[in-house]
């Protein structure tokens, strides 16, 4: 898997200068974590990873071949992540407050693409929202936005 991995990024990465060289892991560890709340209540049905796909196609401006390849090393890495934390201390390292909100927003959406909200997604999304330091209020905020009617 980490050769996979180190394969992608050294297929698309020109020079160690190179803004992408941060951006591409900053794009897996955003996917993993959509990925990990799509997994959390044990059902990664083809609603959430049509969500996931969208979300990641929309907000990277990825081509189709890029965006697959990006999801499968993201759900892979999901899948086998033992901890959150390796993907969160990179966000929390390059992004703004505002980058972190928008994907805390994102994986509302993940939650909710099959119309319910799991205890066990729940739990997983407080615990984000501690380790990407959002503030309670715009955590509800988000929650409340996209809790379906």
């Amino acid at each position: 898997m980490i050769d996979a991995i180190g394969e992608f990024f050294r297929k698309r990465l020109q020079s160690r200068d190179d803004p992408l060289a941060v951006e591409e892991p900053l794009r897996l560890a955003a996917a993993a974590l959509l990925f990990e709340t799509a997994m959390a209540d044990y059902d990664l049905g083809d609603t959430e990873r049509a969500t996931i796909h969208a979300l990641v196609c929309s907000q990277f401006s990825l081509s189709d071949v890029d965006s697959k390849a990006l999801l499968a090393l993201a759900e892979s890495q999901a899948k086998e992540a033992t901890g959150l934390h390796g993907f969160t201390s990179l966000i929390n390292k390059h992004w703004s407050e505002q980058q972190r909100l928008t994907l805390v927003e994102q994986m509302w959406r993940v939650v909710y693409a099959d119309g319910r909200l799991d205890d066990h997604e729940l739990h997983l999304m407080r615990k984000i929202q501690r380790l990407l330091h959002i503030p309670q209020k715009d955590f509800v905020a988000a929650k409340l936005r996209h809790k379906p009617g």
